[in-house]
């Protein structure tokens, strides 16, 4: 519907021209820049009447037979020809079924460069408009260049149109410019799309630095967007400014703009890696608990992790136990089992470090070292020396667990427990 009105008051004025004095010099007293007006010029009276029937069918809604109309037309004059030309073109865009035959009839329009000026204008930069539809990039710059130029306009809009046709052409180094003019003349107005232009011109030249220095100056403009909040956290990854990464991150979280998982897993590995495992671990525990963190293994082992680098040796060894039901490996049996050891909990202890032989695990002379103590500390002095003289057999851990065997013998032979 808008399409139709702007085309509406196109051929309105266009058609006012073939009858009376045409007041074509409007938009080109907008141009920044003087330049000599050219003559107006009228279609003769049978291209007029012509036209005019065109444009009242045009207004009824009946698009192809305006169309009809224009094409039969057989016009002589150079400047009637350019005339009907644009008009027809016109007719195609609206229908929007065959850019390339609105192309073609307004590169006739153009080519002349004979059109009262309004009407040329507009001609290059729909012109402009259709070869970028059809993904004629260079074309279109060539016609985008032209409108500038005949105008002496200095358009937001044609310099973004600019900069989105050089990043279709991969011309990434011929971005930035026009994304600069557009920001300059969007002014107050403000436009994401230039920066998001110019992100990814650096980005893709692995100019991780002036893509920073971009999106920290779009980040002031529009706070709002959780979009370089994001972008200018993980901007700041690539230039290894972690502390940056974690600041900006972490505000976004507070505000509600980090809701994928692979957002909430890269903050808390942040905070890890800036010795806040605690933070991490209640970060991930929270949004794993909510649903929004698959309870993978690979989760639930960053989980423990952080738990353990955090010294919270329960809930470390609760989610190591999780894992290992969950994955069946020997590895997170045996990593419960000497947690649990280390908090206390010595009869769960070696229930999971036994899991952990029977599934096959390596480290047995360690393993049987923390049963051995376990039991120990159960006052059963029977099993302690059973579990600790299987260490003595294991190279790596023989000179330890001697030391252990004459402690548990000791120990039991006090208390007049036979082992």
């Amino acid at each position: 519907m808008a399409n139709k009105l702007v085309t509406s008051l196109v051929l309105a004025v266009a058609v006012a021209g073939a009858q009376v004095p045409f007041s074509a010099d409007v938009l080109a007293a907008e141009a920044k820049q003087e330049k000599k007006k050219r003559p107006t010029q009228l279609v003769g009276p049978s291209v007029g009447k012509k036209v005019q029937k065109a444009f009242e069918l045009y207004s009824a809604d009946d698009i192809d037979g305006a169309l009809a109309i224009l094409l039969e037309i057989n016009a002589k004059k150079e400047y009637d020809k350019a005339y009907v030309a644009r008009f027809i073109a016109v007719m195609y865009t609206t229908k929007g079924d065959n850019e390339q035959k609105a192309i073609e009839y307004l590169s006739q329009a153009v080519e002349p460069d004979i059109l009262n000026e309004s009407d040329h204008g507009e001609a290059l930069k729909l012109l402009g408009d259709l070869q970028m539809q059809v993904q004629d990039y260079k074309n279109a710059l060539v016609n985008y260049q032209a409108w500038m130029e005949f105008t002496g306009k200095d358009d937001a809009q044609v310099w973004l149109k600019i900069a989105n046709a050089y990043y279709s052409l991969k011309q990434m180094d011929k971005i930035i410019a026009p994304a600069d003019k557009a920001i300059a003349a969007f002014g107050d107005k403000h436009n994401q799309n230039p920066y998001i232009l110019k992100v990814q011109s650096y980005y893709e030249r692995k100019m991780y630095p002036e893509a920073v220095k971009v999106l920290e100056t779009v980040l002031q403009i529009f706070p709002e967007n959780k979009q370089w909040w994001q972008q200018l956290g993980m901007f700041y990854l690539l230039v290894e400014d972690n502390d940056k990464a974690l600041a900006t991150l972490d505000l976004a979280y507070k505000q509600g703009f980090l809701e994928k998982e692979s957002e909430i897993k890269t903050l808390a590995s942040l905070f890890a890696m800036n010795q806040t495992s605690y933070k991490a671990a209640v970060l991930l525990e929270k949004h794993i608990d909510e649903g929004l963190i698959t309870r993978d293994d690979k989760n639930l082992a960053s989980l423990a992790n952080f738990w353990h680098a955090s010294q919270h040796i329960a809930k470390a060894a609760s989610y190591y136990g999780e894992l290992a039901k969950l994955t069946n490996d020997a590895k997170h049996y045996r990593k419960q089992g000497m947690l649990l050891n280390q908090d206390e909990q010595f009869a769960a202890s070696i229930k999971a470090l036994n899991k952990a032989l029977e599934l096959g695990a390596k480290d047995v002379g360690r393993i049987q070292m923390s049963i051995a103590q376990s039991y120990f500390y159960l006052e059963q002095y029977k099993p302690a020396y059973t579990a600790i003289k299987k260490a003595l057999k294991d190279p790596k851990t023989k000179k330890a667990a001697k030391g252990w065997a004459s402690f548990i013998k000791d120990t039991a032979q006090r208390k007049n427990v036979a082992i």
